[in-house]
């Protein structure tokens, strides 16, 4: 007999509902640990064909955890499972993984692509710095706004320069140095992080030969080609590459945007560094 399990998936619990033959035969809840989780679909589902949850925080770990232990994981967009277990009459944990048991049980889904861990790491990089480069140029503009409250107005500027100007601008201001001299250092600081981060990305750049490849074409550097090559990982993935362009971008107008060359709003675009 054929087991099929449903995973409703937070960070601290794991409901888990299994189905054989048309009919629930247990319901339980587990730590979200995916060797305790391994161990109870053991224990209750021995000839299990199918576990899904859906693409969510913990969805990398789990896939490749859960597999490792020799678990069928599947993992299904989250926001088509919404459509069916949204219908249900009491929205809990429990019901919900019975919802996914059943779309296994049925085989009502469609299992989306997991990323590998190495290109998770690349991709987690490339964030981290894109988030330092971010705090950096709002601690900078929260700098120049504080300043312009007592008529100090800093010139365009970036780098040394804009250090310098704070410095120039504070010589003889005191009172106001020793808030604003804080702000600097740490702008200064987080600035040091990205650009560590950023010689680590040229690292994982020069390792990959496709993405040494793109670095040749004018215009893309580092950011945009792991960000590349980690979107698509295996070639063999798209078999039709016009598909390509749909997975890079959240809707027809972003796609349309970037076959035409005309501008789009940033915020159509999954992959936003590229």
């Amino acid at each position: 007999m054929n087991q099929y399990i449903g995973l409703d998936v937070s960070l601290k619990d794991t409901a888990i509902s299994i189905r054989q033959d048309g009919k629930r035969i247990w319901r339980g809840k587990c730590p979200s640990d995916p060797k305790l989780l391994a161990e109870v679909i053991r224990k209750h589902a021995p000839q299990v064909r199918g576990v899904v949850f859906e693409t969510g925080p913990l969805s990398t770990w789990f896939y490749h955890a859960l597999t490792a232990e020799g678990v069928p994981a599947i993992c299904i967009e989250a926001r088509h499972a919404q459509k069916v277990l949204n219908e249900t009459l009491n929205k809990t944990d429990a019901n919900d993984a019975d919802g996914l048991a059943q779309l296994a049980e049925a085989g009502f889904y469609k299992a989306v692509r997991v990323k590998s861990f190495d290109a998770m790491m690349a991709r987690t990089l490339v964030a981290a710095r894109e988030q330092l480069l971010y705090i950096s140029t709002q601690l900078g503009n929260q700098i120049r706004g504080l300043m312009k409250t007592f008529g100090l107005i800093i010139p365009k500027g970036k780098g040394w320069v804009f250090d310098g100007d704070v410095r120039k601008l504070l010589d003889g201001n005191n009172e106001l140095a020793k808030i604003i001299l804080p702000l600097l250092e740490a702008w200064h600081d987080i600035r040091k992080r990205a650009a560590d981060l950023g010689r680590q990305l040229l690292i994982v750049a020069r390792r990959s030969e496709a993405t040494k490849l793109l670095m040749t074409i004018p215009g893309i550097g580092a950011v945009t080609a792991v960000s590349y090559v980690t979107a698509i990982e295996n070639p063999e993935n798209f078999r039709i590459t016009k598909r390509i362009a749909l997975d890079l971008a959240v809707n027809r107008r972003a796609v349309t945007a970037k076959l035409t060359g005309h501008l789009v709003d940033r915020n159509f675009c999954r992959h936003q560094l590229m």
